[in-house]
């Protein structure tokens, strides 16, 4: 990720945005249970939300300096930080009560990696589990602003097939102006 992305993922402007837009959001979508796991949380503004939400929250970052200064900073709370690759946990099957990810698949560097993410989330998600999730679209002001970053949106015609061909049913995917909203539950 580059250091303006960065910066504006760890901002109180997106802080902001994140309690007043998306949290509502995500908690109209339906229960998130006892025990979620956020795939990609980044500086991580949206697990300071998502913890309060739920009794224990379990993270996977990819980036090692990110998941340190995380685990860092939530010691002692309902968050297990683990620094690893989401699509291929080795977390327990069937665990997880729902599962998020916001804004970060467009950091996955093709779509079958990003089905192989999806593919994982199922596998650790209840019966009955929610997976609840947000991307950027392709615009040119976005791709501007991920210069010499991974960007690799998903699109918001393709992502109900996908997720469906992942296990998922009760697919619901919401294109708006600079993001899709998605969410999915395993049967």
């Amino acid at each position: 990720m580059n250091e303006v992305h960065l910066r504006f993922l760890a901002s109180p402007e997106w802080a902001r945005m994140l309690e007043t837009d998306l949290l509502p959001w995500v908690l109209s979508v339906g229960d998130l249970g006892d025990d979620v796991l956020e795939v990609g949380p980044g500086p991580g503004l949206t697990t300071d939300l998502l913890r309060r939400q739920t009794s224990r929250l379990t993270v996977v970052e990819i980036d090692g300096e990110l998941a340190a200064s995380l685990a860092a900073r939530l010691s002692g709370t309902n968050v297990e930080v683990v620094h690893g690759d989401a699509t291929d946990s080795g977390l327990a099957s069937g665990r997880f009560s729902a599962a998020t990810c916001f804004s970060m698949l467009h950091h996955i560097s093709e779509p079958e990696t990003q089905d192989r993410l999806f593919a994982e989330l199922y596998r650790v998600l209840r019966p009955a589990g929610i997976f609840v999730g947000t991307d950027s679209v392709d615009s040119e002001p976005i791709r501007e602003f991920h210069v010499d970053d991974v960007f690799v949106p998903v699109d918001p015609n393709t992502l109900g097939a996908r997720l469906e061909a992942a296990g998922f049913i009760d697919v619901n995917v919401e294109p708006a102006d600079y993001q899709v909203r998605f969410n999915a539950t395993k049967p």
